[in-house]
């Protein structure tokens, strides 16, 4: 019988002893997220309660037994514990950072950094994936290098969904709102009250609560719209991370741009720096420019001093993943902002156009309102000069003022504490502080093999039992026997963690091609099939609930892997999130990526594997085309763009099978007397050896530091001098050379002859007509010269010299330039002669966009 009456909620929260009472400090602060003792001593006190809150520290506190907490008071080895992981707190928060020879920023100096997204640990579940993850380790290196730095984001209800899988491979999305007291946040509290601040949605106004995430040494800023004073409809705008339509998108871009930057004024917090991770914080442009025009700046100069200490880093490598609004929408919401400013629509919109739509595209604000832009690889970095393009109509895309720099990962976070301490005993104490010195890794190939071999296994078989318990539970959730999943786990066996194990996890976004694996099916046979040298794939990853065929990728493994041949080699393990992300990166043997090339635009999970001394087995797309070295791992050269995409599967699925078959099974299994085999352990090695120095996310914002943040607060504090006398200057010449550019004209007034000697001097003379909105000093000609043997084998790029102004005038009034040249080079050359405008505080020489040939 059912028990009659309502059933009421009650929480009881239990008491802190005094000897416990620094629990709640440690509980809220993400430090836990990449110090695993912390998380440790906490799992200690209910390993049960720890599993079942997901690894909060926070809900362990707000729910742990009263006795539990008294027992651990008493207990000498708890509390000695206790006292060792404050102590390595203490220090880590109070020591000075001492950067001798190290560039840093000056004296009140701050970087704030804004992301819709932020991955520290799965007891903060704010994130959906790889963007996520890296905004969290960049906060998490700029609290290791105790940088100036603030991060603003948004607090979701929901987050992000966690996944179920059914016995056909079909995935769940199932939505569980977050109790925020359980979270490691804090609501930010101003004047005795919670801090809220307001953003504009059309003709109402919508109100935001503050909360507070501390990272370390730094403070992360979350915007929560789930506020009395909202209407129901507005209180649902940060609800889920990248749920609901286009106005929800919309809604969401603005409370994090206006709103994170509203808040930031409310705390009294003045950056210096202003960092937008990603387009959905473009909005950022706006409100910042809307503060300057108040102060009496037009827009144009309001976007020159805006744009002086803005970054914009794109990780996009498909022009169809860019935000964009129609003009309609973009009117709904942003008219009482143009009528406050008096500003015409027009010249809003223009900020957000390009010249292939009219919709309103947030990455073109994002860039029109930064002069530090960059991708997130060498190869995303080319990808996102080709797509933003036509923000330079007239620059080739190769020299316009997008950069890249390829992203990092943290490695206290994703190094298995395992393998640190084996670094620490045989390469020595203090290794992770020399990462940036030559060869700082080299004794890595020293640790004897039999160690790193035993090591290796350890974190397998680790792995092994996460695997088996999630598959598990997914197996009786679907209704699975016992003898099926037996079956199912034959080659999961922690207890033999001898067959070769792939992992392959992340985002099922079609473009990652997730089943290339499977395009072959009579070949894969016999590449699994081998009594000998057994095999395991392992897959896991999350498809967005809208992504009909990323979900269809999972149902054709689930598929595949139902079949007689395939059975309990392929495995496609449910409820994807950074705790089973850490232990497949350090526990499978090789990591699979095989993206269609060049739409990866850099990844991340091939460089924590790597640190681990997983292998890579990628495409060259992303980071891996520039951390294979021919020797640290394997690669798939991508397939000409030219070909269909069915035919680009076959051949690189051919590339793949190949590599397989000839390469990596074969030397996994050619064990030696000691049970294993050294050919592999020097390639683990080497993958650890290469890619842990240069892919740490250390050297990546230490490179955003020195190449960026350092730049961007010089020429934000020179913009703002002589009440932004420099942006009112820049905005004013662009406006003249705008206006004048259509009119200049060159031609050929004096050209060498076609053969000269290599040491003579050669001149140039160029005429250039340009109508009174110009002057010589706006131009600059430049002559490039270059090897015109297209086949010959030489690292050099075309030279440019730039020509001088004479101060004579030729026919027609036309302004003499001239250059007088000695070629460096032998052989046939070939120069061509271009103008384009110059100012001295332009931040890249192209950043107009304009450009003329002869």
């Amino acid at each position: 019988m059912d028990r009659p009456g309502t059933a009421f909620p009650l929480e009881v929260n239990p008491r802190l002893p005094a000897p416990l009472a620094r629990l709640e400090e440690l509980s809220n602060n993400l430090w836990f997220s990449w110090d695993r003792p912390t998380r440790a001593l906490f799992a200690r006190l209910d390993p049960q309660l720890w599993e079942a809150v997901g690894q909060s520290p926070k809900a362990l506190l707000k729910g742990v037994d009263q006795r539990k907490l008294d027992e651990a008071a008493q207990d000498p080895v708890f509390l000695h514990d206790l006292d060792r992981t404050l102590a390595t707190y203490d220090a880590y928060h109070n020591r000075p950072i001492v950067r001798i020879g190290k560039p840093q920023l000056g004296p009140g100096e701050l970087i704030a950094y804004f992301c819709a997204e932020f991955g520290f640990h799965e007891s903060l579940p704010i994130y959906s994936g790889g963007l996520g993850i890296l905004a969290g380790d960049h906060c998490k290196t700029a609290s290791d290098m105790a940088l100036p730095f603030v991060a603003v984001g948004l607090l979701y209800r929901q987050g992000y969904f966690q996944q179920t899988i059914d016995s056909e491979g079909t995935q769940h999305a199932v939505y569980n709102d977050n109790d925020f007291g359980d979270l490691p946040i804090t609501p930010v509290i101003r004047d005795g009250k919670p801090l809220e601040v307001k953003v504009e949605f059309g003709e109402h106004d919508v109100y935001c609560k503050v909360w507070q995430a501390k990272v370390g040494r730094i403070n992360l800023y979350l915007l929560d719209t789930d506020h009395e004073r909202n209407r129901p409809e507005d209180r649902a705008t940060a609800y889920r991370l990248y749920g609901g339509d286009r106005d929800t998108r919309i809604q969401q871009e603005i409370v994090l741009g206006m709103g994170g930057f509203r808040a930031l004024e409310a705390l009294g917090i003045k950056p210096t720096v202003w960092h937008m991770n990603e387009g959905h914080a473009a909005f950022l442009v706006l409100d910042r420019m809307r503060a300057l025009m108040k102060e009496g700046l037009d827009l144009d100069s309001a976007l020159e001093a805006v744009a002086s200490n803005m970054i914009f880093t794109t990780h996009t490598a498909v022009a169809a993943g860019h935000d964009h609004f129609a003009n309609d929408k973009m009117d709904r919401y942003f008219h009482r902002f143009c009528s406050d400013l008096g500003l015409p629509r027009e010249q809003i919109l223009a900020l957000g156009r390009t010249p292939k739509t009219d919709d309103f595209n947030m990455t073109a604000l994002a860039a029109r309102g930064s002069r530090f832009m960059n991708g997130v690889s060498r190869i995303h970095g080319d990808v996102s000069a080709l797509i933003l393009g036509d923000l330079w109509p007239e620059v080739p895309e190769q020299e316009n003022p997008i950069t890249y720099v390829t992203n990092g990962v943290h490695a206290p976070s994703f190094l298995a504490p395992e393998m640190a301490e084996v670094f620490d005993r045989f390469i020595g104490s203090g290794w992770n502080q020399r990462l940036d010195q030559p060869g700082s890794l080299d004794e890595v190939m020293n640790i004897p093999d039999h160690v790193f071999w035993s090591v290796r296994q350890h974190l397998k078989s680790r792995m092994l039992h996460l695997v088996r318990q999630r598959v598990r539970q997914q197996n009786a959730r679907n209704q699975g026997s016992e003898a099926h999943i037996d079956r199912l786990l034959k080659f999961a066996d922690p207890n033999n963690p001898n067959v070769l194990t792939f992992g392959f996890a992340r985002r099922f976004a079609t473009y990652k091609r997730a089943t290339l694996l499977f395009e072959n099916l009579e070949w894969l046979e016999q590449i699994v099939s081998d009594a000998d040298r057994p095999v395991l794939f392992l897959f896991a990853g999350k498809a967005h609930p809208a992504d009909e065929p990323g979900k269809e990728f999972m149902r054709r493994i689930v598929q595949f892997s139902q079949r007689p041949q395939f059975e309990g080699k392929f495995l496609l393990v449910e409820g994807y999130d950074l705790r089973l992300a850490r232990r497949l990166v350090a526990g499978v043997d090789v990591w699979l990526n095989n993206p269609v090339f060049p739409l990866e635009a850099s990844g991340t999970s091939g460089m924590k594997a790597g640190f681990n001394g997983v292998i890579n087995l990628s495409v060259l797309d992303g980071w891996w085309g520039e951390g294979y070295t021919g020797s640290n791992g394997w690669a798939i050269k991508p397939a000409s763009e030219r070909l269909s995409d069915e035919r680009r599967n076959l051949e690189e699925a051919r590339s793949m099978y190949e590599l397989l078959q000839d390469k990596v099974i074969p030397m996994y299994y050619a064990r030696g007397e000691a049970g294993f085999s050294r050919e592999w352990i020097q390639v683990a090695k080497r993958s650890i050896m290469t890619l842990l120095p240069q892919y740490n996310s250390e050297r990546m914002v230490g490179e955003y530091l020195t190449r960026f943040y350092m730049p961007a607060a010089e020429r934000g504090h020179t913009f703002v001098r002589g009440s932004y006398a420099i942006p009112r200057e820049l905005a004013a010449w662009k406006r003249r050379v705008r206006a004048g550019w259509a009119s200049v004209q060159m031609r050929a007034r004096g050209m060498p002859e076609r053969h000269t000697q290599f040491g003579d001097k050669v001149r140039f003379t160029i005429g250039v007509a340009m109508d009174a909105n110009l002057k010589p000093d706006d131009v600059v000609v430049e002559l490039l010269l270059s090897n015109s043997v297209r086949d010959l084998p030489t690292s050099r790029k075309p030279k440019g010299h730039a020509f001088t102004y004479s101060g004579d005038r030729g026919e027609g009034g036309e302004y003499l330039y001239h250059l007088d040249l000695s070629p460096d080079m032998c052989g046939k050359l070939e120069y061509r002669v271009r103008a384009y405008p110059y100012h001295l505080q332009l931040s890249h020489r192209f950043e107009m966009g304009l450009m003329k040939w002869l």
